[in-house]
């Protein structure tokens, strides 16, 4: 737990934190059949329960002029849209502990996402063993986060910086593929095989609901990033963005039920076929929570203070900057600077001019002037500053 949790500050950035945690779980959940992950996801939503009756307390008591209880109002309803996520979360995680049933294409398709989890065991004799969380510095060494340890039949969900590896702890960590290929080998985990190559074939009904759960997950993520970041700069090109995206969202999930239907015509059991229904009615709910979390920048009101504070202080937080002309990143590539693996930093959206390119592919090159929205640890931020070229105090001394 985050000290001052008390506080309207620390219980929302406590929330969030969790929120995303339980997603990372549901969907970690569905990708190993884990029931077990299933029903942790349910026991921190009960915890989030009290957490969230606890912020609506002290935001009331907090409250001493109709002023207070205006800007305190833009608080709770940021915390009902989180509340909504964990909603989703759980929703996903019951697919799982009720045994409906996932399509194994789906399994398969997950390990390519944008962000991956997977399940990673400490090897005798690794170089991790015996050292803790923070001197592995994993979020910004190689782009890894480790979300959960499970030792003795037991998981820690809540892993904090001074927890000691050992040998043959479970470690369940979210990341792009390149560094949990990397995570494997720090801690003497075996290579994951390469996948057999497949003949091209014809995409069958179901495999297209698939690729488009796929889309929607990654997509979802991506708004949930620049709803945080529009609150976080009071930005609404970026809550814009938060709109469109959620708008193209009802268009894909649209398009999912009409592949899944027509799947159901061939398939002779389709209890599984329930399932990615079930997943796309919470992955949209989710994109619907990122969208009400950024009504209050389209408006121009103004937030709290305490928003931008509990963001800041949560553990991935929103990063905002600018290439500079002839630095390291002008005129290269996300892949070819190693953005994700290099310094922890996931690239959400990049502005140029007035366009946006939202979620840019490792090929996209940046360009002197880009103004790039990442998410990610505080050490990954100023990283990546040094890579892209931006003076803090310069840009500071010119306001």
């Amino acid at each position: 737990m985050k000290d001052g949790r008390n506080t309207v500050k620390g219980l929302l950035s406590e929330i969030k934190d969790e929120s995303e945690l339980m997603v990372d779980l549901a969907y970690a959940a569905v990708f190993f059949a884990d029931t077990d992950l299933a029903r942790e996801v349910g026991r921190l939503e009960e915890r989030m329960f009290e957490q969230l009756h606890e912020l609506r307390k002290i935001a009331m008591l907090a409250a001493r002029s109709p002023e207070d209880a205006e800007h305190m109002a833009g608080v709770l309803e940021i915390a009902s849209a989180v509340e909504k996520i964990a909603d989703a979360a759980e929703d996903i995680a019951r697919i799982v502990a009720s045994k409906i049933g996932i399509v194994d294409d789906l399994r398969k398709d997950l390990r390519y996402a944008d962000e991956v989890v997977s399940r990673i065991k400490v090897a005798e004799g690794s170089p991790a063993v015996r050292q803790t969380l923070r001197e592995l510095s994993l979020p910004v060494q190689i782009g890894i986060w480790v979300i959960a340890i499970r030792r003795g039949g037991e998981w820690d969900l809540d892993p904090r910086a001074d927890y000691i590896i050992a040998e043959g702890d479970a470690l369940l960590v979210r990341g792009p593929e390149d560094g949990v290929l990397l995570a494997r080998e720090l801690v003497g985990a075996p290579s994951l095989p390469e996948p057999p190559s497949q003949p091209e074939i014809a995409l069958s009904d179901l495999d297209r609901a698939v690729d488009l759960l796929v889309e929607m997950k990654n997509s979802a993520e991506v708004a949930v990033g620049l709803a945080y970041s529009a609150l976080l700069f009071n930005d609404r090109a970026l809550a814009a963005e938060v709109a469109s995206l959620e708008a193209r969202s009802d268009a894909l999930h649209d398009e999912l039920e009409s592949w899944v239907l027509r799947a159901a015509q061939e398939a002779r059991n389709t209890d599984h076929l329930r399932g990615l229904i079930r997943l796309g009615n919470a992955t949209e709910m989710i994109f619907d929570s990122a969208r009400e979390m950024t009504r209050l920048v389209e408006k121009g009101e103004e937030l709290h203070p305490v928003i931008a504070a509990a963001l800041v202080e949560s553990d991935e937080f929103g990063h905002e900057t600018i290439v500079a002309v002839a630095s390291q990143a002008d005129g290269k590539s996300i892949r070819e600077l190693r953005l994700e693996t290099e310094t922890g930093m996931y690239v959400l959206a990049v502005q140029r001019g007035r366009w946006w390119t939202y979620r840019p592919k490792p090929t996209f090159a940046f360009a002197a002037g880009d103004r790039i929205i990442a998410i990610g640890p505080a050490d990954g931020g100023r990283e990546l500053d040094e890579i892209v070229g931006m003076q803090r105090e310069l840009a500071d001394a010119n306001e």
